[in-house]
């Protein structure tokens, strides 16, 4: 079987970042479920804040460095992403956004897509449903079933009788985002042609 590839894509602006954590986390928890399929995967972290001045300058001159065009690349030709941002004013960050403004409309069409957020209280949560999940999903992207919130007092807690942990949490994301990885038709190798339900799906997008 050919080898996977799932992107990581973290938004996080400090060095290290909970941010940077939860998407290493969540990319962990994948590859060892793929792995328990005797599937391999190539895991790449896209650090946005490392990109931020390339991603403004792609805004305003329509040309993107090599850097950040091997950035988007490397989303485009994922069989899996996982994108995570820290929450500003209830919402995505703006270079989260920027960065996503800049990959192709119809490149995350059929794709799966885990999204996840971090946050400094549980009250943000929200961000996931209200603006993250809307996002891919107006992309034709097919976003994983359960996103991962992880607010600050989430760390090293295991949860209670009526909250799961944020490890179970990614567990069980990780678990669906390798099942759907695993499970979406292969491409053939050098194509960059969209499947016949990718297609489909693009399709209905730009009608």
């Amino acid at each position: 079987m050919a080898q996977l590839k799932l992107v990581a894509v973290s938004a996080g602006l400090s060095s290290p970042s909970s941010t940077r954590l939860l998407a290493d986390r969540l990319a962990e928890a994948a590859r060892q479920r793929l792995a328990e399929q005797d599937r391999k995967v190539e895991v790449e972290v896209v650090e946005l804040r490392d990109l931020a001045t390339a991603i403004a300058n792609n805004l305003v001159t329509g040309f993107p460095s090599p850097t950040l065009g091997a950035a988007v690349d490397a989303v485009t030709e994922a069989d899996g992403v996982i994108a995570v941002s820290p929450v500003f004013t209830a919402s995505y960050s703006g270079l989260f956004k920027s960065f996503f403004d800049l990959v192709d409309p119809r490149a995350l069409t059929g794709k799966p897509v885990l999204v996840a957020a971090t946050g400094g209280t549980a009250r943000h949560s929200l961000v996931l449903d209200h603006a993250m999940r809307p996002l891919f999903a107006y992309l034709r992207a097919l976003v994983v079933p359960t996103a991962v919130y992880a607010a600050s007092e989430d760390w090293g807690s295991s949860g209670d009788e009526y909250t799961e942990g944020l490890p179970t949490r990614i567990r069980r994301a990780g678990r669906e985002l390798a099942e759907l990885m695993a499970s979406r038709p292969a491409r053939e190798q050098g194509s960059d042609e969209l499947t016949e339900f990718e297609q489909q799906l693009a399709d209905l997008r730009f009608d």
